[in-house]
């Protein structure tokens, strides 16, 4: 007997046997149960996950002369029929090499005719996007009200290509990536059967090539066993599918931890020796870093698609690898990944890229920081190995004289905000505290604003405060309108000075009894100086650009 490969001769016959498109299968049966079936279906999605397969399993159902539970029966005239494509009333048309309105129409004068021996006329049309502009026009009245007796199915793995006039006729179903699980089971139930001795994690391997596909899952599987025969075995499968295994990527995550950066180029030169693409090995790492940062996240391995030894590599970094340091190295990587598609020499610059990501420190947060100030000092400490190696000891990513470097620079920035900052004390209350501190206040400002608003505060005091809303009174028009305008800044620092939340509420008085306008000496009077014009004077003009000033 000749040899059938395995997509055929394991392809699906009943709803119950479609794997990962649950959803769709059981509406359908629903549909023919019910007796609400559609004139037009609509099947997209990937390629390989079912979509043909559940076309003619809906065809097969429609016809069948003994359905069981809605499902064809495969034993009676027409299922047998149709298994050996013999059943005239299903016409099944590759819309690629049909694709003309010369064939639109001469499918349009089929439909007129009455099915020959089954209940319907089922057209099913394979990747119906391909249809030309003119075919789709030619189609659109006979897709809106065929015969009664007459079902068209249309299947596509580009659903934007298809006209919104054709998909607003059919009942669209999505059909979804399928699971690596899903895809294992199967490949493992199809190697049972055929009596072949594959382990889990080859079968992850080959699922994993698969990207959700069960028919490429299938192919790669039966040109494994062509490859290794009833025995396969996982070194095999990564050199005949040139795909990189998982180990590797743990040998760049041990590297990091370990600081080993002989062993980083190693990695790269197998991967340059072996001819395997840099651009799927950083696709891989990104993935396993992603893999390491749900593990830190959430503690479990529910959201890693892997083989089980794996798992349990993976939950080993949870005291390693924190969630920090993941986002930092997938964002390094991300972009690291853009620059070598642009890369002319991909083996030096992907040493580069694994050099530093291996020269990588612990990153560390300010709360952290501050607990190590307070006492929780950066220990030396074992870390645990997750390589294949016997275990080894070596000393945390942060080294004592680094620790210290940290400690001293946080303790100065203490005692630095602890000087500027005022603390208030017993039972004063908190707008005496603004005044009895305000002058220290407006020095800091002056420091900082001399020469834009910093004179002006000598006319403004505290009055009251209530809330986050602080009262204060300005004697002088001139300081109002500049202190006005730098209302913002004086909110910040204000809320930084106090440590409490500020905001300025200001309020014109009179001179009387306020700090008077200093005069300085031998200044002129006012009405006596000459003004000059800021646009008439190019010097006078940068002065005030720089400073931020306006002109009385």
């Amino acid at each position: 007997m000749a040899f059938i490969v395995s997509a055929r001769k394991y392809r699906p016959q009943k709803f119950s046997e479609v794997v990962g498109q649950e959803h769709i299968t059981a509406t359908l049966k629903n549909s023919i149960a019910s007796g609400r079936i559609a004139h037009a279906f609509l099947y997209t999605g990937p390629r390989g996950v079912g979509k043909t397969t559940t076309a003619r399993i809906m065809a097969k159902a429609l016809n069948c002369e003994n359905s069981t539970d809605n499902e064809p029966c495969g034993v009676c005239e027409n299922c047998t029929l149709i298994r050996q494509n013999r059943f005239l009333d299903i016409i099944e048309i590759d819309a690629a090499s049909n694709r003309g309105i010369d064939d639109v129409r001469s499918l349009r004068e089929s439909v007129k005719f009455a099915p020959v021996k089954g209940k319907y006329k089922v057209f099913i049309i394979d990747e119906v996007h391909m249809l030309t502009k003119e075919s789709f026009n030619a189609f659109l009245k006979t897709l809106e009200e065929p015969p009664s007796h007459t079902i068209f199915i249309f299947a596509t793995t580009e659903i934007h290509k298809v006209p919104i006039t054709i998909v607003s006729r059919c009942q669209r179903y999505d059909f979804r990536r399928i699971g690596l699980d899903v895809i294992k089971k199967q490949l493992s139930q199809i190697a049972d059967a055929e009596k072949i001795a594959v382990d889990d994690r080859t079968l992850t391997l080959i699922s994993r090539r698969a990207d959700g596909g069960l028919r490429d899952a299938e192919s790669f599987f039966d040109q494994v066993v062509a490859f290794c025969g009833t025995d396969i075995n996982y070194d095999s499968v990564t050199k005949l599918l040139s795909v990189i295994g998982d180990e590797l990527f743990f040998s760049v995550s041990d590297a990091v931890i370990f600081k080993n950066h002989n062993e980083g180029l190693k990695i790269i030169n197998q991967i340059y020796e072996n001819g395997w693409d840099f651009v799927e090995f950083f696709n891989g790492l990104i993935e396993h870093y992603r893999n390491i940062l749900t593990v830190t996240i959430t503690g479990k391995t529910d959201l890693i698609e892997t083989a089980d030894v794996f798992k349990e590599k993976y939950l080993s970094y949870k005291e390693t690898y924190s969630t920090s340091d993941c986002l930092r190295i997938l964002n390094y990587l991300s972009k690291a990944q853009n620059e070598l598609r642009f890369s002319n020499d991909h083996k030096l610059k992907s040493e580069i890229v694994l050099s530093i990501l291996i020269g990588f420190e612990r990153s560390a947060t300010i709360t952290q920081l501050m607990d190590e100030v307070k006492g929780k000092h950066y220990e030396a400490s074992p870390v645990k190995t997750v390589s294949s190696r016997p275990a080894e000891t070596v000393v945390s990513t942060i080294s004592a004289p680094r620790a210290e470097r940290a400690e001293k620079r946080v303790q100065d920035e203490i005692q630095k905000s602890a000087s500027e900052k005022p603390v208030a004390s017993g039972n004063i209350t908190e707008i005496d505290f603004i005044k009895s501190n305000w002058r220290n206040f407006t020095d800091i400002v002056m420091d900082e604003k001399k020469f834009t608003f910093g004179e002006s505060l000598q006319y403004m005091e505290p009055v009251e405060f209530t809330g986050s809303k602080l009262t204060a009174s300005v004697s002088d028009p001139d300081a109002f309108l500049i202190v006005d305008q730098n209302i913002e800044y004086l909110n910040k620092k204000a809320s930084e000075f106090f440590d409490k939340r500020i905001a300025f509420y200001l309020t014109k008085v009179e001179a009387t009894g306020v700090k008077e306008k200093p005069v300085v000496k031998n200044e002129e009077p006012v009405a006596s100086r000459k003004v000059t014009e800021a646009s008439d004077n190019p010097v006078l003009k940068k002065i005030i650009d720089k400073f931020d000033g306006r002109e009385f």
